[in-house]
């Protein structure tokens, strides 16, 4: 088996060096001076108290590498974005593509029933470049719950999980889904399989949609956000918004509001991701937690005052920082575009 994780960060040099240690034929995508220390020392990843140093093949141009069996994307969703055309030379015929993102996917309608078949995000996919590069029957739908953080170029630290959601968009158990999990079983991650990955996509989103703004917005951690009553208030109304968009598109939500934001406050003084990305001068990933919610609400006619004003609000401070937009704003101006 051939897996080339595309975007070896955090999560994606986590997976790696799990996998090249189970004996799996890995190889990855990365960029800058992460790239030269891999290639230089090999990829560290520190867990349990121990180091584990693996060495493989890592290049920024994915014509070096050749086809693959499983293309693991583990780079936020602009940059995926942007990376779509140049991920093809990985392609075989039979490649599938593991989206290990957080947000709402490109490929959320691709096999869903009528109304909703096949239609198209702008917010996320501005002019269907990841539908038409990549192409939707590759994918392999996927949750991310582990916490890393890239420490030092080529130093990846685990602080805790090992757990990724998987399932077909279609909706179908695969021979292809069954052997990359048990893959991620034989290298130590466990693999949680879902009849409809897109209800766990919706538990995470459920969080990651009022959290990370908000936090970014206060530079509160997620433990006040989620038990200050004004921001836990606000978190509330903006997650019920959401679900009733979910609700209308067929997700279902086995957890309830109270609990998810009482399960976040546990987390204790965690810097969200989104604040990370503010304070570092990085690309906020506004579009996949919010902006493509907005649209799904504009889709099933529901109305979303509190992550329209949180959105309106975030993306006016990630203009002031420049950093936002992700995606071109001369995309196309429709809410969605549908199949041809």
């Amino acid at each position: 088996m051939k897996i080339c994780i595309y975007g070896a960060g955090a999560i994606g040099g986590y997976m790696a060096v799990q996998m090249k240690q189970a004996g799996i034929d890995v190889s990855l995508i990365a960029r800058g001076p992460h790239l030269a220390a891999i290639r230089e020392k090999g990829l560290k990843l520190i867990i349990g108290g121990e180091e584990k140093v693996a060495e493989m093949p890592a290049t920024k141009v994915a014509a070096e590498l050749g086809p693959q069996d499983y293309v693991i994307v583990g780079l936020k969703s602009h940059q995926a974005w942007e990376s779509a055309e140049d991920m093809k030379p990985l392609f075989g015929d039979h490649t599938a593509v593991v989206t290990a993102q957080n947000g709402v996917p490109w490929w959320y309608f691709f096999g869903l029933d009528a109304p909703y078949k096949d239609l198209r995000l702008k917010t996320v996919d501005p002019g269907d470049r990841q539908w038409n590069a990549i192409g939707p029957e590759r994918v392999i739908g996927s949750t991310v719950y582990p916490a890393t953080e890239i420490t030092e170029p080529g130093v990846i630290k685990h602080i805790y999980g090992d757990t990724f959601g998987l399932g077909e968009p279609n909706r179908k158990e695969s021979a292809r889904l069954k052997a990359f999990g048990e893959a991620l079983e034989a290298s130590g991650l466990k693999a949680r399989y879902y009849d409809d990955i897109r209800d766990d996509i919706w538990l995470k989103l459920w969080g990651n949609l009022c959290f990370n703004p908000i936090s970014a917005l206060t530079r509160a951690t997620l433990d006040i956000v989620a038990t200050d009553p004004g921001t836990r208030a606000l978190s509330k109304k903006m997650m019920l918004e959401a679900q009733q968009i979910g609700e209308k598109l067929g997700a279902t939500f086995k957890v309830d509001v109270e609990r998810r934001i009482n399960g976040a406050a546990k987390v204790g003084a965690h810097r969200t991701s989104m604040l990370q990305d503010l304070e570092a001068g990085k690309a906020l990933e506004l579009d996949a937690l919010l902006s493509a919610v907005q649209e799904m609400g504009q889709l099933v006619q529901v109305e979303t005052p509190f992550i329209d004003a949180v959105l309106a609000l975030a993306k006016q401070m990630g203009r002031s920082f420049n950093v936002y937009p992700t995606f071109p704003e001369e995309a196309p101006a429709q809410a969605i575009v549908a199949a041809e």
